[in-house]
């Protein structure tokens, strides 16, 4: 059971009012240091129990007491301040150039006039790159202690984008958190480890186990109250800017202060109190999730982060299961949540804090019906005012709204020791422009430090001029009427859209853009981004050309800016009207006149169909929404993985479904298209909906199929074989070698040696699983491009395997073998989960060497281009080299994260390329024995990439659902695009028939083909789950098998088009493993 808390609101109450942020803690964390102040919840299903009693741990949270945060602050205060001021630290990675940190804060830290100032100096800036978590708490008041400026590095954000800041801020450090509740039991390698190579200024590890807290002696330091130069501000957020480029917003000390004092007097946390941080660090609402916390001596939960974004609805479960009392929170956000919120009979919410978006009135009044006792309080703000300024206590909103109505909660009053004005026409002070002053302030942009440029002086008074506008109701009370620039909020964070605007025309392809933004009332608001292309003449041949781009074109964008900034929509345009005065008609431009063909195409339907009012009734109630017409869709409205998965449940579909065809008109067609009615509200009338061009052979697979089997071999032999059992027309697919005969026959079995003979194979070659082929004398890998015959085997025959040897592994064998063929002889390399690799004589099955490994083999092992090593991974994280006569560990590779995936061999550059669960794809030179390249992909990396020979680009994939596509052509190797798949990709890539194209299966069932730009080329659905790569062979051109968890095979061609599908009638298990001819 937790502690209880030595510090709660009462005492905090009772002390001198707070001088600083590290003395505060400091003051709350001694009062009970065995207290517990932190716990990492471990996983979503702890929330799954019903509500425990108050203050239970869950098996596998990671708990952390006071003294282990004063004793870690103590710890790294000392050594922030050491490197700060010149000294090593034995976790300091190396900066890749020089910093110019001392020489740009002493040019900041004088007056407008150009002296040193006596009363306040510039702070040096320290970035923490982490998400959520007791580390970054822990970096945060450290670099507090030390009297410097924190500045939080969002990992969800691009790395151009982190880079360009870390330089315009010219930070002199930045703490990479590794924060251990993650890395524990996974070898997961931080996915920061790429600012050590690209980042110009040192970077710091760090991570903090439980159970630290024996001692926490202060740091010799002075505490930052008590410096006789005050720093100008503790904390830099960069923002959306409209320049174009990212805003340094310098917050202040006393701001964080005051907006915690004043909510403490408001209502005052105490012992009873649970508190959660899931908040992004990039938005400013985070601060005040765990100092609030911190400060009070109130015990913080930090959930999976990646989980909760991934899943809102895990946010309910965690309020239920850990009891906690006070959320903040974006409307958006809320109305995710909320249908669980309906569902639940427990809530322990006491205080439900909203800001960063409007509060309209039917949300809150769902709100109110589903949580009486709850206080709701709906704040208004920004960064530059220490994230809140007014506030609005909605217990007070129906006698308001018996005075008049409003179509949104109002943002209330001033906080304590906050000034808010209305700037408006002389004789009306009751409506106009926001101003701000007070406590609240903060320091100025870090470029145009204490400019006054974005502030207003009134009677020495500096005001912050919001650019919103409000009215003031007869109550006092302020409502937000409407913004007149171009600086808009979506899920509460900051967005200019001149940001966007500058991003997308720097893409070689465009000539100029605009983006718009679109929201109206119960709608989720969206961009749209208008393009002018560089090239406008369209022909049809150029249309499909055309909407590559269009994905290349968002594609290259989600690389430079976070995903709130992505537009949802993108359109050519000829030309973007402009005002008289030549600058671009937004008014204009959103209208029908500018409207895309592609927004408007009517479709042929009767909307007043009763299935299609089903569907459209269960869109609005799951997505809030007033109205939803037939063509609308579901995820433009605001839909994610959350709401499809209720959508797909009331309507009993199939939720992949949903993602194919997200509008009620297209998901209507496809429903009937599939006679999928089976469990859902639909019956068989198909009277008027318009039918969609769908694959028959992927949703409707009646009917049998047939597949050629197609098998590299001698030709004659065959021939002479199977000649007197090719005469019956009806086939099937059975994968059995030709040259052997059928089980039915009575002449028996030859040796081994002597049916490998029969194949046509070179002296030296190796196969292995998705047909990967290597030719001991030429320098690729490929599909098997020799003579080949094709057979149909008669329907009513059936062979039989025959087993010739067998061999103990020990354990459980998930990897498929790897064939060696050389002069005449076959060897079969395989390993196992019991640690053991073997070398097998194929022919007899002796055991030609052994070898006992660091971890379990989950992965099919390679041959190196000289046939002189076998390369294979392992759960130890490390990459073995083996001699390939003796089995002796010529050389190891450690990575961060376990190997699960088969080498891929480049030998026109003596290369092994290797992936590993610490999201990295290394390039290991075999000859020189060492790392000659590595790149980070986005997530774990389980299937093999593609090698791409013509273009000289090789493709990897990962389960972040990242493509990435690296140069090849010159070291150092260079990635040259990246493509967001938007679902996990476990199998591996391959390359189509003419190696021009890659080819990648997603585990949501869609199958794509990528050109070497990026572009989408086409894309598929199978209607079931994919776990393994696609099958490309030469031999089958242009066929790309794919086989799916629902136990079909499918067949593509190079366009994208079905050639059909096949159901394998088994009881076992769905299919998991790639197709391949060898098997």
């Amino acid at each position: 059971m937790l502690g209880g808390g030595g510090g709660v609101g009462e005492e905090v109450a009772a002390e001198e009012e707070l001088c600083c942020v590290s003395h505060g803690f400091f003051r709350s964390a001694s009062r009970n240091p065995s207290s517990v102040a932190v716990v990492h919840a471990a996983a979503a299903d702890s929330g799954e129990r019903r509500a425990p009693p108050r203050r239970l741990s869950y098996p596998g949270d990671c708990c952390f007491t006071s003294a282990d945060l004063l004793s870690s602050v103590a710890a790294l205060s000392r050594r922030i301040r050491a490197v700060l001021d010149g000294g090593s630290d034995p976790d300091l990675g190396p900066s890749r150039g020089s910093s110019t940190a001392e020489p740009m804060m002493s040019a900041l830290s004088a007056d407008e006039n150009g002296s040193n100032t006596e009363t306040d100096r510039m702070p040096q800036i320290v970035g923490v790159y982490s998400d959520p978590s007791v580390e970054y708490i822990v970096a945060v008041l450290s670099i507090l202690r030390c009297g410097e400026a924190f500045l939080p590095l969002d990992p969800s954000w691009p790395e151009e984008r982190i880079l360009s800041i870390v330089t315009s801020s010219n930070a002199a450090l930045i703490i990479n958190c590794r924060p251990l509740w993650r890395l524990e039991g996974t070898g997961r390698l931080n996915a920061a480890d790429w600012l050590v190579e690209r980042c110009s200024c040192s970077i710091m590890q760090f991570d903090m186990k439980p159970g630290l807290g024996k001692q926490f002696d202060q740091p010799d330091l002075a505490w930052p109250c008590e410096n006789k130069r005050q720093r100008k501000f503790c904390y830099l957020m960069y923002t959306s800017g409209s320049t174009g480029k990212p805003k340094g917003v310098c917050g202040t000390e006393r701001g964080l202060l005051n907006r915690f004092s004043w909510m403490q007097g408001l209502i005052t946390l105490c012992a009873e109190d649970v508190l959660l941080f899931k908040t992004s660090i990039s938005f400013i609402d985070h601060l005040q999730e765990f100092l609030s916390a911190i400060l009070t001596g109130t015990i913080l939960i930090i959930p999976p982060f990646e989980e909760v974004k991934a899943n809102a609805e895990i946010i309910v479960r965690l309020i239920k299961a850990y009891g906690i009392s006070r959320l903040t929170a974006v409307p958006s956000l809320i109305r995710i949540f909320l249908p669980f919120l309906e569902r639940s009979s427990f809530n322990p919410l006491k205080v439900l804090i909203l800001s960063g978006e409007i509060l309209s009135i039917s949300l809150w009044s769902r709100l109110h019906e589903i949580l009486p006792d709850t206080t709701i309080l709906n704040l208004y703000g920004s960064t530059e005012v220490s994230g809140d300024c007014t506030f609005f206590d909605c217990r007070n909103l129906p006698s308001i709204l018996a005075v008049e109505p409003l179509s949104s909660v109002p943002i209330g009053i001033p906080i304590s020791n906050c000034d808010v004005v209305l700037v408006g026409e002389a004789d009306d002070h009751d409506e106009g422009e926001i101003y701000v002053g007070g406590a609240c302030l903060f320091a100025g942009y870090f470029t145009e430090l204490l400019k006054r440029k974005s502030m207003m002086e009134n009677a020495n008074t500096l005001f912050f001029k919001t650019g919103d506008f409000a009215r003031r109701l007869s109550s006092g009370e302020l409502v937000f009427v409407e913004r007149k620039d171009r600086l808009i909020k979506i899920n509460g964070q900051r967005v200019a859209l001149d940001e966007i605007e500058e991003n997308l025309r720097e893409h070689p392809e465009v000539s100029d853009a605009a983006v718009t933004f679109h929201e109206s009332s119960g709608k989720f608001p969206h961009l749209i981004a208008y393009l002018v292309l560089k090239i406008n003449e369209e022909t049809d041949e150029e249309h499909k050309e055309y909407k590559d781009l269009m994905t290349s074109i968002r594609s290259w964008l989600v690389r430079k800016l976070p995903p709130v900034m992505i537009p949802s929509y993108y359109f050519r345009i000829q030309s973007l009207p402009v005002s008289f005065s030549g600058k671009i008609d937004y008014a204009r431009l959103s209208s029908s006149e500018y409207m895309p063909m592609q927004h408007t195409i009517e479709f042929q339907s009767n909307s007043a169909d009763d299935h299609l009012q089903i569907i459209k009734k269960v869109f609005s109630n799951i997505l809030l929404v007033e109205k939803v017409s037939d063509h609308d869709d579901f995820f433009a409205m605001g839909g994610n993985s959350l709401s499809a998965a209720q959508a797909a449940y009331k309507l009993g579909i199939d939720m992949r479904l949903l993602y194919t065809y997200p509008s009620p008109f297209k998901l209507l067609n496809a429903i009937l298209d599939r006679n999928d009615r089976l469990n859902s509200p639909f019956n068989n009338d198909q009277r008027s909906a318009k039918r969609l061009k769908v694959c028959d052979s992927i949703l409707n697979s009646t009917g049998e199929k047939s597949l050629q089997i197609i098998a590299p071999c001698n030709a004659d032999k065959a021939m002479n074989h199977w000649e007197e059992n090719a005469k019956s027309p009806s086939t099937s697919s059975l994968d059995v070698d030709p040259s052997l005969p059928l089980a039915s026959d009575e002449t028996n079995f030859r040796s081994h040696d002597q049916w490998v003979l029969n194949f046509d194979l070179p002296k030296m070659c190796a196969f292995s699983r998705c047909n990967q082929f290597l030719h001991g004398s030429e320098h690729t890998i490929e599909g098997v491009n020799r003579t080949c015959l094709s057979f149909e085997i008669p329907r009513n025959r059936k062979g039989a395997l025959q087993e010739l040897w067998n061999v103990l592994l020990k354990s459980c064998v998930d990897a498929s073998p790897l064939a060696v063929f050389v002069d005449g002889k076959m060897t079969i390399f395989i390993g196992s989960h019991s640690h053991i690799f073997l070398c097998i004589d194929a022919s007899s099955g002796s055991i030609r060497w052994e070898i006992t490994l660091g971890g379990r083999i989950e992965g099919s092992a390679a041959i190196t281009g000289d046939f002189s090593q076998v390369v294979v991974g392992c759960y130890d994280g490390k990459i073995y080299f083996l001699e390939f006569m003796t089995g002796n560990i010529s050389w190891t590779f450690q990575t961060d994260g376990e190997v699960k995936m088969q080498p891929v061999v480049d030998r026109r550059r003596d290369i092994i390329w290797c992936g590993s669960h610490d999201h990295h794809l290394y390039a290991l030179n075999y000859k020189e024995h060492c790392c000659v390249y590595k790149v980070c992909c986005g997530g774990s990396i389980y299937g093999s990439p593609a090698i791409d020979m013509v273009h000289n680009i090789i493709y990897a994939a990962s389960t972040s659902g990242r493509v990435t596509a690296i140069s090849l052509k010159v070291p150092p190797f260079s990635v040259i695009w990246s493509y967001e798949a938007g679902a996990p990709i476990f199998g591996s890539l391959s390359t189509d028939s003419l190696g021009q194209n890659v080819i990648c299966c997603l585990v949501d069932g869609h199958v794509m083909m990528l050109n070497p730009r990026g572009a989408v080329v086409w894309k598929a659905n199978v209607g079931g789950p994919i776990f393994a790569g696609p099958c490309v062979s030469s031999t089958l051109a242009p066929q790309v098998l794919v086989c799916s968890r629902n136990g079909s095979v499918y067949s593509f061609d190079t366009e994208g088009i079905c050639f059909g599908n096949m159901r394998l009638e088994t009881q076992s298990a769905p299919l998991l493993s790639s197709t391949s001819k060898f098997k």
